[in-house]
């Protein structure tokens, strides 16, 4: 699915007119600013977010931002197709990676998950298009007041996942991903970036 995303390059948000969750971190700031929210088109970036959140699990976000470039490093990229070669002996090294979030069910699961991406690719199922199909590929409109953990549709999304054979990806946690990727919009109503992501 081709769409072209808002501008990831935006103005600059001044401190009070942002979502509280984004605290006085810069780095939570600067995802907050320029990446959660916008809608995400590229099937392996969809992937890549969704295996992300599933290291979340468990654990704050920020944990996770911090460690991303170590992941990405860990984890080839998070191209699919390297991540689903990887054997035992890469198990074994990504476990003794100090830099990452070293879980061995979460390594499983992504590894996995690269391997169903793969599966669902040769089937002719495009990944975004099977994202964004619960929503006909436009973004939804959270009412900006109310901080949801999920929703029926997170649920359905989630069904669909696991039937599918993908771990972490429970309804909380997709519900965070459908965030993060722009599925919804949910930034707060006082928020700057509400609009800019609406238009």
């Amino acid at each position: 699915m081709t769409k072209p995303p808002p501008s990831h390059h935006p103005a600059p948000v001044a401190s009070g007119a942002r979502c509280s969750w984004a605290g006085t971190d810069p780095l939570m700031q600067a995802y907050h600013d320029s990446e959660w929210g916008v809608p995400e088109y590229d099937s392996r970036a969809l992937w890549e977010k969704l295996m992300l959140d599933g290291f979340q699990a468990g654990l704050a976000w920020i944990t996770v931002l911090r460690k991303r470039e170590a992941l990405r490093a860990a984890f080839a990229g998070f191209d699919p197709v390297k991540v689903a070669a990887f054997d035992e002996a890469d198990i074994a090294r990504l476990l003794d990676d100090a830099g990452i979030i070293r879980s061995r069910a979460k390594i499983d699961s992504t590894i996995n998950g690269a391997r169903i991406y793969l599966d669902m690719a040769a089937r002719g199922e495009d990944f975004s298009a099977f994202c964004w199909s619960f929503t006909n590929g436009r973004p939804l409109q959270g009412d900006g007041l109310v901080r949801l953990t999920s929703t029926p549709l997170s649920e359905t999304i989630s069904k669909q996942l696991k039937r599918r054979g993908f771990k972490f990806v429970g309804p909380t946690i997709v519900y965070a991903w459908m965030q993060a990727v722009g599925i919804v919009n949910d930034h707060a109503i006082d928020c700057a970036r509400r609009d800019a992501l609406s238009r």
